[in-house]
């Protein structure tokens, strides 16, 4: 009986508790999650190191440089002010537009232009059809703007007529839009681009038609 009792004691000194068992197992493996996190942390910091190198290489090689646009002619059919605070007027322009970039093309989702004086839209907005601008390409374009009243304040009238009168009016030409760039398959997102263009007309009271360009400066192009 003395030999049974002795070889059951050796026999629960070999089996552990559970409970050892479990901060046994816990312990047994504290270096094996810090590792995991220290190769997926390492992983990613390859992955966004590469992403980085390449965003910068495609920016290095296809950066765009802005579209240029010039006023190279314009013709008044109408311009009515004897009905102030309305005025009624009727204007086209021939506007050159360049893409100078080499690698990357241009798309004009939405394009509308309008004609201010002295800071004064005195024309509706007209919407310009969509336009894909070539590599190293140039575009003309050639809107009729106005054929509708605007309501301006009486001393853009006043101006009007004393302008008139002098034989010179500054007028600008703005277009407002949303361009996307192209570089092979790739294209950017939707930016907001403001075309400003400041022109001299030769003007004179009962001529209708083309008109002269005193001045007409390249245009300020901001995106």
């Amino acid at each position: 009986m003395a030999e049974r009792d002795e070889a059951q004691e050796q026999k629960q000194e070999h089996v552990q508790n559970p409970k050892d068992l479990k901060e046994e197992k816990k312990g047994a493996s504290p270096y094996y999650p810090k590792t995991t996190r220290r190769s997926v942390c390492a992983c990613i910091s390859i992955f966004l190191l590469i992403i980085g190198v390449v965003a910068l290489t495609l920016w290095l090689v296809y950066r765009p440089t802005h579209p240029q646009f010039r006023v190279v002619g314009a013709a008044i059919y109408e311009l009515n002010i004897s009905s102030l605070p309305l005025l009624s007027t009727r204007m086209q322009f021939t506007i050159l537009t360049r893409n100078p970039n080499r690698r990357v093309g241009i798309y004009y989702d939405r394009l509308t232009a309008f004609v201010s004086y002295r800071n004064q839209q005195i024309t509706p907005q007209v919407m310009l059809p969509p336009l894909f601008h070539e590599k190293q390409s140039t575009v003309a374009m050639s809107p009729v703007l106005g054929g509708g009243a605007v309501a301006v304040p009486l001393e853009v009238g006043n101006g009007l007529v004393t302008d008139e009168a002098i034989g010179v009016v500054g007028l600008r030409v703005v277009l407002l839009g949303r361009l996307r760039w192209k570089a092979g398959p790739v294209k950017t997102g939707r930016y907001a681009v403001i075309v400003k263009c400041d022109v001299l007309v030769g003007l004179k009271s009962g001529v209708v038609g083309q008109v002269p360009l005193l001045g007409f400066p390249a245009c300020q192009v901001d995106i």
